[in-house]
């Protein structure tokens, strides 16, 4: 059994411990306000945007676009994993990894070769240490990500695409739901919109109407799509980003939690371990008092 002095140490310690949980659970939940606030404000934004792209393309004769190029016979395919820069956040990273790994696997099956470009360190870590290659990899903003971030990595897939590297990107992230829910989610980033653009037959445009546009549709989408691109990244980002503080809160509330279920077992140890003491001493103190009758 424990001696008082080792129970008290343990009780010390965990104590500390506590205070680091509840102080990054209120640093979490501060971040977590400010980060549903822009992810709030951005999702109108960006779903008016795929819905503007989905109907241009879909009712108008555009051609040449290769970012809607839907490829009959792919070769490759890149997975965009978004992970977080730091750990402590319950199985916020460890989920998208292992959607990202299956996401993998399937395309294998497919017979695919897979490129893996990875935001933040965690994610790039472990893929790197299951033996996979990083071709690309961002880090150092994955808790406040901004609209450059996402326009460099929407860059580089873009390129990617268009050069026929690859002919297919699957993003893989974490959706933010609320503070407690956070869903797994694996879209095609390229080519975009593939389900809703197709091309209508004359009779379908002229019941629908034919859009005009100024200037040129060719020249509009030309323009719009890398845009399109980049907002769906950085809506990711944003998701991502309250979802790994929403997690991390989360986790940090569970550990003071535990700490403090700790601490009261480790107290009620150390009050009967003092008890035994107590009683230990005052058989001794009584044993002495008979040896001297």
């Amino acid at each position: 059994m424990a001696s008082v002095q080792d129970l008290k140490r343990r009780v010390r310690s965990i104590t500390n411990t506590r205070k680091l949980t509840r102080a990054m659970e209120l640093v979490a939940s501060a971040r977590l306000r400010r980060a549903q606030q822009r992810i709030e404000a951005l999702r109108p934004f960006a779903d008016a945007m795929a819905e503007l792209i989905s109907e241009a393309a879909g009712r108008t004769r555009v051609q040449g676009q290769p970012l809607l190029d839907q490829r009959e016979q792919p070769n490759n395919v890149a997975i965009l994993l978004l992970t977080g820069d730091r750990g402590l956040a319950g199985g916020f990273n460890g989920s998208a990894v292992r959607r990202a790994i299956d996401e993998s696997r399937a395309a294998e099956r497919e017979g695919l070769g897979v490129r893996w470009l990875v935001v933040g360190r965690k994610g790039a870590g472990t893929i790197r240490f299951r033996g996979l290659q990083v071709e690309q990899a961002w880090t150092g903003f994955t808790d406040r990500p901004t609209y450059q971030d996402a326009e460099a990595i929407g860059h580089r897939v873009i390129e990617l695409f268009a050069s026929g590297e690859v002919d297919r990107v699957v993003m893989v992230y974490n959706a933010f739901r609320s503070a407690l829910v956070q869903q797994i989610t694996a879209d095609v980033l390229l080519p975009l919109a593939a389900p809703e653009i197709r091309e209508k037959s004359p009779r379908e445009i002229a019941m629908e109407g034919l859009l005009l546009f100024e200037p040129e549709a060719d020249e509009m989408l030309a323009t719009l799509l890398p845009t399109a691109v980049e907002t769906a990244v950085y809506r990711a980002l944003l998701e991502s980003a309250a979802s790994e503080h929403g997690a991390r809160m989360s986790a940090m509330r569970n550990a003071s939690d535990n700490a403090s279920d700790l601490i009261e077992s480790y107290t009620l140890a150390m009050n009967r371990a003092r008890q035994a003491e107590i009683t230990q001493a005052i058989l001794e103190v009584v044993a002495g008092a008979d040896a001297l009758q």
